[in-house]
């Protein structure tokens, strides 16, 4: 009789287009049979009893601000909500201070987050105006991908010269990852809300001053720059219905543009501003329900192919401030899987659909190796999902560092009981293990 380290047994497997009842048995930090666990003597078993089972979740779009800011967030904090709310691997993203812009910063990052990070970890190459040397010199196994800021941005990373702009589309050896705003257009936008509002700007005029011009504007030249170049193109956290015609419906398989969408977008509307103010106060902005409602339809046509967070925390005195001086971005990493769950509850999507786009794509669009799917012989990132457990997040009940949620008093139906890192349990029943079992992601080049 085999031997294993952990084996799930009675779930509702939720794997690759279908669902089925079954056990997993575990050997070390890999996935060694799917189906029985008859005939192996396991050390540890999880009687899932029906639960959910699905494979890690895959968040390609986190920012946790180490270095620089960590008095807002930390590798370790940050990676713990993410374990917290099922996701087993996250991409990290370069507007740290300082900026990542070169293959020594990256390094830098990658050795905090072998010591600190509950999760496995992969982190983006900034570009900026001065760099295109080392994006072209960047030792592609060692990166995600390339992150081009095509709109205003913290740091020197806002990339508005049209010679680097081609350049890095020419030559980037990675998928390039972009954030799609058009800085002028909003320059002249808040002033005009100066001038109608002085200082006092409503959060709700975010929506309108992050406007959907400024959106279309930017991803536009994206992607011709993208098709003039051949370049194998990620735009990030769509927001409006006109930009979605410029997606190709269908499979993943075989697109060299891809679309992705953020929790926040697909949840909230501009009518949420009342209520939260800052506390959704995101770029690219948070618009109107038609917007939310073409989302959500270009998520069922596989016109948009990736489910993220943008998990940006910044504390709640800074997020008190006035709409100028109140900094964009919102902790989302420890309910991001719930709050998709719970649209698949309301008839929005449909589970397996979750699944495909907040892990299996991915995995595949980046070129993970050997995760994102419930496979023998791939690592074992999994989590388990109670259907019936419920979830309600609370300020000073959550794992990120900036100890507040914009889902504060709502109700989720699902929950996330276990997390298994590389066949660890790194966390249970509420709370986190000692297991520090994450690795860094490893990418098909």
């Amino acid at each position: 009789m085999k031997t294993a380290d952990l084996a799930i047994v009675n779930a509702v497997i939720v794997n690759e287009g279908r669902q089925f009842q079954g056990d997993i048995v575990v050997m070390g930090d890999r996935i060694a049979a799917i189906g029985s666990a008859a005939g192996y003597q396991v050390k540890r078993t999880i009687d899932a009893a029906g639960r959910l089972l699905l494979p890690g979740v895959i968040d390609d779009q986190v920012h946790f601000r180490e270095p620089g800011a960590t008095h807002k967030a930390t590798i370790g904090h940050e990676s713990a909500a993410a374990v917290a709310g099922g996701v087993t691997s996250f991409m990290e993203m370069p507007n740290t201070n300082p900026p990542t812009l070169d293959q020594q910063a990256i390094e830098h990052k990658l050795g905090i987050a072998a010591k600190t990070s509950h999760a496995n970890y992969a982190f983006y190459l900034g570009a900026s105006n001065t760099n295109l040397d080392a994006i072209r010199s960047i030792d592609p196994s060692l990166i995600c991908g390339v992150k081009v800021f095509m709109g205003a941005s913290t740091g020197n990373m806002l990339v508005d010269d049209p010679t680097i702009l081609n350049g890095i589309f020419a030559d980037a050896p990675t998928l390039v990852a972009t954030h799609c705003e058009d800085t002028p257009m909003i320059l002249a936008l808040e002033e005009e809300a100066r001038l109608r509002y002085g200082e006092e700007v409503p959060f709700v005029a975010h929506a309108r001053i992050r406007s959907r011009e400024a959106c279309y504007k930017s991803s536009s030249l994206a992607i011709e720059l993208a098709k003039r170049n051949g370049t194998n193109l990620h735009v990030l956290h769509l927001t409006t219905a006109e930009e979605l015609a410029q997606f190709t419906p269908g499979p993943l398989a075989g697109k060299r543009i891809t679309a992705e969408v953020c929790v926040h977008h697909l949840y909230f509307t501009d009518q949420d501003y009342a209520d939260l103010g800052s506390r959704i106060k995101c770029n690219p902005s948070i618009k109107e329900d038609r917007d939310r409602q073409a989302l959500r339809q270009a998520v069922r046509d596989n016109r948009i192919d990736i489910f993220a967070t943008d998990h940006a925390p910044h504390t709640l005195e800074e997020k008190s401030r006035s709409y100028f001086k109140a900094p964009a971005g919102l902790p989302l990493v420890q309910f991001h899987l719930v709050t998709l769950l719970e649209m698949v509850k309301q008839g929005v999507f449909d589970l397996e659909t979750v699944v495909t786009k907040a892990i299996h794509n991915p995995a595949t669009r980046y070129g993970v190796v050997n995760r994102g799917f419930i496979r023998e012989g791939y690592y074992a990132d999994l989590v388990l999902v109670d259907p019936q457990g419920g979830t309600r997040p609370r300020d000073g009940e959550v794992f990120s560092l900036c100890c507040w949620t914009p889902f504060h008093g709502r109700h989720f139906s699902h929950r996330v009981d276990c997390t298994i890192v590389n066949g660890q349990v790194a966390y249970e029943d509420g709370q986190l293990t000692t297991a520090r079992s994450a690795q860094r992601l490893e990418f098909l080049r």
